[in-house]
């Protein structure tokens, strides 16, 4: 392959030279197999891993997942590290959806014991629960001292105000709370946007799944997890909404300042950047925190709601329903880590946009559950296919600053798949396959149409097989509830 000057290392990792464009510090890598390596090359999408690689002080290379599109100066499923003496931060390499993630929870009911009007009842009373769709209002109202005290202290917060269970903090991912948070770098405009959206779902890509779990995939991993085949779970994909797009608005052009202040000149303006350790970095850093806290809270505080649901529905309480939180995992986020490199302990800011951290078995910031296994990690598909649970391992440590994927990935945009799509003929289609979906806007779910996204099953194959990460558990959808 000539694009790029791609080369070849094995059959899941292909690699852009350094030598490639002389302005690039490091090579690019791209996980992808034969034909998702050459349709990122026809796409334009390897044009920002290589702009990436020419960001000061990146470390080892710029990272491409098999589900990597294209973005806004990052490609989506980019991951960066960058060195905390000459490096930088850039709100690009997190995006706007700071810390869209995703939050399992199990059951221990049968999915093939619940009847078809059963979970048309379910999915009801969880479209009633939880506001979903653009813009949409939360059951919560807070005042801007209370949202501040949710921005400071994360999922404590919410448990210590009667949501959720206090076993929820340790298995949600940084335990549901960045320290670094200072709600006074955060301008007004956010706190009036974030001020009614928590617990709410918003639209796009967002979504609350009810599962069947299908397949095992690794026995150890699966029973340690407390997962069983035909279990129902519940998958809920969504971000720091309105908040956390603000923020990222807000700095974008604090960064564009802090470009001409430095006397800066990144080959693409959307990679506007500030040097760690001044007041542009630090500041963004602080308010990225907030919208990483409100993110984990807005998840948790869908996840009460949604046991709360199935309390409804199924007469008994969320504890005699095992409805356990697996694990909580954020994509997009730019966080301060401790990494192995060439035998060196090195700290690092890794940029993850678009992709999971995958720590690996015996890492100090996973579960103590979960030290044998690897942090959990979940890979969304789409509506009609499937979903999948993996685990973190060695070789992602060793490979990508312990990432990996974080979805199918697209290949329609939204604009083609809505002309190419009946939103109306999806939603019938997918009934026929006793999928329920409830949207607020039927032409809009054409955009999360099936046809958009690449095949997870091949990106997760790539994953596995480049060793980032290890199939746990395979999943298909019963229930949508889509913005």
């Amino acid at each position: 392959m000539s694009d790029f000057g791609l080369e070849k290392i094995n059959e899941y990792i292909y690699r852009i030279p350094r030598g490639y464009r002389a302005d690039m510090i490091v090579p690019g890598f791209i996980y992808a197999d034969e034909a998702l390596a050459q349709r990122a090359a026809q796409e334009g999408v390897l044009e920002q891993v290589v702009n990436v690689a020419t960001l000061p002080g990146i470390i080892r290379g710029s990272f491409a997942m098999p589900d990597i599109h294209l973005g806004y100066g990052f490609a989506v499923g980019g991951v960066a590290a960058f060195d905390v003496k000459n490096g930088i931060v850039s709100p690009g390499g997190v995006g706007f959806d700071i810390n869209c993630g995703v939050r399992l929870l199990k059951t221990n009911l049968v999915a093939a014991e619940i009847s078809a009007s059963m979970r048309q009842k379910l999915m009801h009373e969880l479209s009633r629960n939880i506001s979903y769709g653009i813009g949409g209002h939360g059951k919560v109202r807070l005042s801007q001292l209370q949202l501040e005290e949710v921005l400071y202290r994360g999922v404590p917060w919410a448990v210590s105000h009667g949501y959720g269970l206090d076993d929820d903090i340790e298995y949600c991912e940084q335990n549901g709370r960045l320290d670094t948070a200072e709600p006074n770098k955060v301008s007004e405009r956010a706190f009036q946007r974030g001020a009614n959206q928590l617990g709410t779902l918003g639209s796009g890509n967002h979504f609350l799944e009810v599962q069947e779990l299908t397949q095992i995939l690794d026995n150890n991993a699966a029973s340690i997890f407390g997962l069983f085949e035909g279990q129902l779970l519940v998958m809920i994909h969504s971000g720091s909404r309105g908040f956390g797009h603000q923020v990222c608005t807000d700095y974008l052009k604090v960064m564009a300042g802090a470009t001409a202040k430095y006397g800066l000149s990144p080959i693409d303006r959307q990679l506007a950047y500030a040097p760690l350790g001044t007041d542009e970095a630090s500041d963004y850093l602080k308010a990225m925190a907030c919208a990483m806290n409100y993110a984990w809270v807005n998840r948790h505080m869908m996840a009460h709601f949604t046991r709360e649901s199935f309390e409804f529905i199924f007469k008994k309480s969320a504890e005699a329903l095992g409805m356990d939180l697996l694990y909580d995992v954020a994509h997009n986020s730019a966080k301060l880590e401790t990494h192995q490199l060439d035998g060196e302990t090195k700290k690092a800011v890794v940029h993850r946009k678009g992709a999971t951290r995958a720590f690996a078995p015996n890492h100090p910031e996973i579960p103590q559950a979960y030290q044998g296994t690897g942090q959990p990690v979940f890979v969304p598909g789409d509506m009609g296919r499937a979903s999948y649970i993996l685990s973190g391992t060695k070789e992602a440590m060793k490979q990508t600053f312990g990432s990996t994927c974080h979805g199918a990935g697209r290949v329609l945009s939204r604009s083609r798949a809505k002309k190419q799509i009946s939103g109306n003929e999806l939603k019938q289609d997918l009934l026929a396959r006793g999928i329920i979906v409830i949207t607020s806007h039927v032409p809009s779910l054409a955009e999360e149409a099936p046809e958009a996204y690449k095949d997870v099953n091949e990106v997760v194959e790539i994953c596995d097989g480049a060793k980032i990460s290890k199939k746990v558990a395979k999943l298909r959808p019963l229930g949508v509830l889509k913005g």
